[in-house]
């Protein structure tokens, strides 16, 4: 069949309708991921406001800017925004879009599936910022302990907006978790054996393992808490036989893994963009694999080293010192394999290769500061201070928004067909790292001195009120990157320059397409002969042959060796995963204020599952 007529043929099966009705009912990958993307980053901007109305409440002792209640309502929302709402979501949505281009197949697994995750994080995201735009927004602290989050302290609904908030994330969280596991082990295209993996697919698949694995925690955390608040049961109320440090265990449980669930996908991001600026693979591809799992799995054995002064017993807190401290391990292996990337290569010091120099410098000084956390005497110190919150930030924007930037910029082209600017992207990596050190080092001075975070005001005795003025100023400059980076994005996305298919030169299969992929990513699949299947080639890539043009079929391969085992229906595209959002948020919302809306809003959620599961007689619609 000719090129042409292919194309043709496949675009007419794997394209999503114009209008209203497709873009709520399309299940193809890349929109999804696009949606999440831009989403995401709506909720950063949103958040670096907040941020920076935190800090004009403190540039002075005393101020009256900002009163203690609406104060506490913009830490918990900007903490809770950060984490639930950007941090977590834009990497998987990095993953949604480009994973299944990496591993070479033409849509992710479960896509409805995926379909549906997205509905429901945008509805998450909205009760948050809704209730916090009529005066209900949460006011316990991202972290919502109890018993001050619990129904003797907390009266109203806005520590139970929060927990169902929780609930929305980690159904959409775990929801692409099992879509990238089962797309990694059983899409990839045919030859790409394990040890030919992309280090972003694998870091994007011990992520997945880590979510899977530490979101139920937190969920059953804050499912207990609203039940406590609404029902009627004890779980964290000592006097009838609950606990309140079983929060603790539970929230931090979940806690420290995420900050893995956020730093690995950015590990495998500054991997995809070092090999490609240095123009040579990255230096120990199976130390860097090994540091990975090792990570993913060291992280499920550090959460007691947020509780160092909870009362806990010192020999085991002397445990999770150690393993505090071991982890430490993989990631200073991490550094050392990029840096011997590097040292080895010919750099190109264009913008995404900027952040990721960047990232190494203010990682590493977060990794350094979390060995000193890491220790119970020093802890003890500086605990729930200013130091706190520094090493907190210099770990997840140096360890995360950094890569992030860095990876927009080097993908932005396959998201778009479009390249950013190189001048405007200089400027802006120069102002968000000079504004990152300069507002975010001078807090390990103040949590030094005795600053505690979580405050509103402090006195003009205390010898803080310098130190805070610079650091609400550096904020600016901060902020001034970020708005930067914002005009170049949409800037570019509406007006740049045309991108041609794989525009760095880069080796990986997302850039054997075009820019940006067609609906069906690849027009025939390829089979990868070697870790880096696009280097150095004269001839064109092997495909594989067979799979119907007319309908929606996918290629399953082996787990390990990835040799070709079937072909397999991929539904198409659907309402029903936007009606079953609908539904299921309505009866999470509706739970807020009666626990019969458990019971009631099951009836139009399982109306919407039996519409989604409903055989429809074309084979792709009933797998």
């Amino acid at each position: 069949m000719e090129a042409g007529e292919l194309d043709g043929r496949l675009a007419a099966t794997w394209s999503t309708p114009p209008g209203l009705w497709g873009a709520l009912s399309t299940v193809d990958h890349k929109i999804i991921g696009r949606r999440y993307i831009v989403t995401a980053f709506v909720f950063l901007a949103l958040g670096g406001v907040l941020s920076l109305l935190m800090r004009l409440q403190l540039a002075q002792p005393e101020a009256r800017f900002i009163g203690p209640d609406r104060y506490n309502q913009i830490f918990t929302t900007h903490g809770s925004n950060m984490m639930f709402l950007f941090a977590v979501p834009v990497m998987q949505a990095m993953a949604i879009y480009l994973v299944p281009l990496m591993v070479g197949t033409r849509n992710i697994a479960f896509p409805r599936l995926n379909a549906f995750s997205y509905w429901m994080y945008l509805a998450g995201g909205l009760l948050l910022w809704i209730a916090f735009a009529v005066d209900t927004g949460p006011d316990v602290g991202w972290f919502a302990y109890v018993p001050l989050s619990g129904p003797q302290y907390a009266a109203g609904k806005r520590a139970d907006i929060w927990a169902q908030m929780i609930t929305f994330t980690e159904v959409s969280a775990l929801a692409i978790a099992v879509e990238i596991v089962v797309t990694v082990f059983k899409q990839r295209a045919p030859g790409m054996s394990l040890d030919r993996i992309p280090l972003f697919v694998w870091s994007m698949l011990v992520t997945s393992f880590l979510v899977i694995l530490a979101m139920p925690a937190i969920m059953i955390a804050s499912t207990s808490l609203i039940l406590d608040r609404l029902v009627g049961t004890h779980f964290f109320n000592p006097a009838e036989g609950g606990d309140v440090l079983l929060w603790q265990h539970l929230f931090w449980f979940f806690g420290h893994p995420e900050v893995y669930i956020i730093f690995l996908p950015a590990v495998g991001m500054v991997s995809s963009i070092v090999a490609t600026f240095t123009q040579r693979p990255v230096f120990g591809y199976l130390a860097m694999v090994m540091a990975l799992i090792a990570t993913g799995v060291l992280a499920f054995g550090l959460w007691v080293h947020h509780m160092f002064v909870a009362g806990l017993p010192r020999l085991g807190e002397s445990f999770f010192t150690a393993s505090s401290m071991a982890i430490a391990v993989p990631a200073g292996l991490q550094i050392f394999c990029w840096l011997a990337t590097i040292w080895a290569g010919r750099p190109i010091f264009k913008t995404p290769f900027l952040f990721v120099i960047g990232f190494i410098v203010v990682f590493v000084i977060g990794g350094l500061t979390g060995v000193m956390v890491a220790s119970v005497p020093f802890d003890t110190q500086v605990h729930d201070t200013y130091f706190v919150v520094a090493h907190f930030h210099y770990v997840l924007v140096g360890g995360a928004v950094f890569p992030l930037l860095g990876a927009i910029y080097y993908w932005f082209p396959k998201l778009t067909g479009r390249m950013m600017s190189e001048t405007l992207g200089r400027w802006s990596f120069g102002l968000i790292f000079s504004g990152f050190n300069l507002t975010f080092f001078p807090m390990h001075i103040l949590g030094l001195q005795g600053m505690p975070r979580r405050i509103y005001t402090y006195q003009p005795e205390m010898p803080w009120s310098g130190l805070n003025m610079f650091v609400s100023l550096s904020g600016i400059v901060l902020a001034a990157g970020f708005l930067l980076f914002f005009i170049d994005a949409i800037r570019s996305a509406r007006s740049g320059p045309i991108a041609p298919a794989n525009p760095w030169g880069a080796s990986t299969l997302e850039w054997a397409t075009s820019s940006p992929p067609p609906s069906y990513n690849f027009a025939r699949l390829p089979v990868v002969e070697s870790l880096e299947p696009l280097s150095d080639r004269s001839d064109p890539l092997g495909i594989v042959e067979g799979l119907h043009t007319d309908r929606r079929e996918l290629l399953i391969t082996s787990v390990v060796e990835a040799r070709a085992e079937a072909r397999e229906s991929s539904v198409g595209n659907s309402i029903w995963p936007l009606l079953a959002a609908l539904a299921t948020s309505a009866m999470l919302i509706w739970s807020i204020f009666s626990p019969w809306a458990v019971v009631w809003g099951s009836i139009p959620i399982a109306v919407a599952l039996i519409g989604w599961f409903w055989p429809k007689g074309d084979p792709e619609d009933e797998s």
